[in-house]
């Protein structure tokens, strides 16, 4: 999920210096909503290993 944020994050900055300010608007909207969704279950997974005791592996 990460990953696609950081593309549509690239998207939104390559079509921003093109000049399609359209399309950079709903890049740009793209990746803050899956950074969204990558932060809150980021925290979530953390506090249920938290809660849990369980080391996070990686």
């Amino acid at each position: 999920m990460l990953k696609w944020a950081f593309v549509f994050a690239a998207v939104a900055v390559l079509a921003g210096i093109l000049g399609f300010s359209g399309m950079a608007g709903e890049a740009t909207g793209a990746a803050k909503l899956l950074f969204g969704l990558f932060m809150v279950v980021f925290v979530v997974m953390v506090a249920l290993a938290v809660m849990t005791g369980q080391r996070l592996r990686r």
